[in-house]
């Protein structure tokens, strides 16, 4: 059974920093290119950031260029998603997905909320 489980989300203050975690099982992780997205109420959900199976590549959305930085452990199966300078527009239930990169397979996670508050 796949599992992407995200975590560290929650309520932070503008300007700060948290940093998501999003553990994944059921799959040959390092088979995987990994994206992390968003979706704030009323809107669509968004990608974020994506980064490549060896962590050599990484794309951002503007919005979030030098602020964010993904990262991901092979040895540990785990994306993260370091957040640094909060701001109130970053509000929203971040997931992850994992995309097969020879294959059709991508799976998500649950979610995981964060909230930037002033």
């Amino acid at each position: 059974q796949v599992q992407l489980v995200e975590s560290g989300g929650g309520l932070v203050q503008l300007g700060g920093s948290l940093r998501l975690s999003c553990k994944a099982s059921g799959i040959n992780f390092m088979m995987y290119n990994m994206g992390w997205y968003r979706q704030a109420p009323g809107r669509q959900r968004e990608l974020v950031a994506t980064i490549t199976t060896s962590g050599g590549n990484t794309n951002y959305v503007d919005s979030v260029k030098g602020r964010f930085t993904i990262s991901r452990d092979n040895a540990k199966n785990t994306v993260y998603l370091q957040m640094n300078s909060l701001k109130a527009e970053d509000t929203a239930v971040y997931y992850c997905k994992a995309r097969r990169t020879d294959v059709y397979a991508e799976y998500w996670g649950q979610g995981t909320q964060v909230t930037v508050s002033s």
